[in-house]
């Protein structure tokens, strides 16, 4: 019996150290970033993200928890507006404040999460005029903490993350084009 529980031990202390030695090699930085074609100009876009009021209307978070509480401070919108959430295990918590907005071309935003995970990143909106459309690619970047990099190992966030900017992207489209 005593064999059997020093290999079990044994094969789970190489499982973790796997993990771990995985996780330290993925990126200390997490980024994520997607791009959409919109045909309405940047000046028509701009708006609906230098607003959080507007992010109703286009955010994927927004339809997640329909009960989430929000809170808005600060400027009405543009740089010194806030937008603070606090939902279900589908949204978390956290809170946003708009550290740029150079119209009609780009948005910064800090973005700082405080459940389910604490992460402090910066999402940028850009806007980018191409002929009778504009590029608008949404990023968000910022630290990947060890126990980001330990998730990295089993989900890919870029994946996740990504899928909901998507949406948000072709909410916009959907928005702005009609």
């Amino acid at each position: 019996m005593f064999e059997v529980i020093v290999t079990i031990a044994v094969i789970l202390a190489i499982a973790i150290a796997v993990v771990l030695i995985l996780a330290a090699t993925k990126p200390d930085t997490l980024r994520v970033q997607r791009s959409v074609r919109i045909k309405a100009p940047p000046d028509g876009i701009f708006p609906l993200i230098s607003d959080f009021h507007q992010w109703r209307n286009w955010s994927p978070y927004e339809q997640k928890d329909p009960a989430m509480k929000r809170t808005y401070d600060g400027a009405e919108r543009g740089k010194g507006a806030v937008y603070a959430w606090e939902g279900d295990k589908n949204v978390g918590s956290g809170r946003m404040e708009i550290l740029e907005a150079s119209p009609p071309q780009k948005v910064v935003i800090k973005l700082d999460f405080f459940t389910p995970f604490e992460g402090h990143n910066t999402a940028e909106f850009t806007m980018l005029p191409q002929g009778d459309a504009t590029s608008v690619t949404w990023l968000m970047q910022g630290p990947a903490r060890f126990v980001t990099r330990v998730m990295q190992v089993f989900i890919n966030l870029d994946n996740m993350i990504g899928k909901d900017f998507e949406v948000g992207l072709a909410n916009l489209k959907k928005l702005t084009e009609t």
